[in-house]
């Protein structure tokens, strides 16, 4: 009977540069012969400008083997103090049925790495958010649907973007639901801003009224109705993103 090996023997502690996948010392040479270079140093002395290029090495630490590395992020990690948010205003907890979280957010076939140079869940989420894109399509009938952004913010603004460069009018004037959240309305203004667009503010809860008074030139806002701001002849494009209101 052989004796038992502790499992801490089978660990690899080597270096993890020697684990690294990349080319080795032939290799480089090769390469280097290819392009006619001298040696690394001699390539990036000939492609990058040393006005650039800093006089020294970076003062870096010695290297750590990757159970090391790890215990010390872990302890770094340990640091962070989770306290409950208290931001609202459409930033809200939000409970996961298991089935879901099980086999789509913790399936590793989504977040499982695709390509040696990206180790990382982008692959995953981007097929992800493609499925997502056709269930929009799908269940809103729509031509077309965009889901690879990270906040409604940043969505709304895109849309308005978007729905300009699609659009064959000459008109630079948006309107945006005044009742949408602040921090939605902040940034297509910011956005607006730049591009030269016109907002003007709607709001969806009150009667409609016939004659609109004329933005402001300080803000560029104005409480106006949809349909009582073009004449009836005119033709007009659509861009919609449905944001929830502030709850009440």
């Amino acid at each position: 009977m052989t004796d038992k090996i502790a499992l801490s023997a089978l660990e690899q502690r080597d270096e993890f540069i020697h684990r690294h996948i990349g080319p080795n010392a032939d290799e480089t040479a090769a390469m280097l012969a290819a392009i006619g270079a001298a040696s690394l140093d001699a390539l990036i002395g000939e492609t990058v400008p040393a006005a650039i290029r800093l006089p020294a090495p970076l003062p870096l630490a010695a290297p750590m083997r990757e159970h090391d590395a790890l215990a010390r992020l872990k302890g770094i990690a340990a640091k962070n103090v989770v306290k409950k948010s208290m931001i609202g205003m459409g930033y809200y907890d939000t409970l996961t049925p298991k089935v879901i979280l099980r086999n789509v957010m913790e399936n590793p076939g989504w977040y499982t790495a695709y390509t040696p140079y990206q180790a990382e869940i982008a692959q995953g989420r981007l097929e992800a958010l493609l499925n997502f894109q056709q269930m929009v399509i799908d269940l809103t009938g729509l031509e077309l649907a965009n889901a690879s952004l990270l906040d409604e913010a940043t969505a709304a603004a895109e849309a308005m973007t978007m729905a300009r460069r699609v659009s064959k009018s000459k008109s630079n004037v948006f309107f945006v639901d005044e009742n949408c959240f602040p921090q939605t309305i902040d940034v297509v203004k910011t956005r607006a801003a730049f591009f030269g667009f016109e907002l003007r503010s709607v709001n969806r809860k009150k009667p409609r009224r016939r004659n609109a008074s004329a933005p402001s030139s300080s803000t560029r806002t104005t409480e106006v109705t949809p349909p009582t701001c073009r004449p009836p002849s005119a033709p007009s494009r659509h861009a919609v993103a449905s944001l929830p209101s502030p709850p009440t």
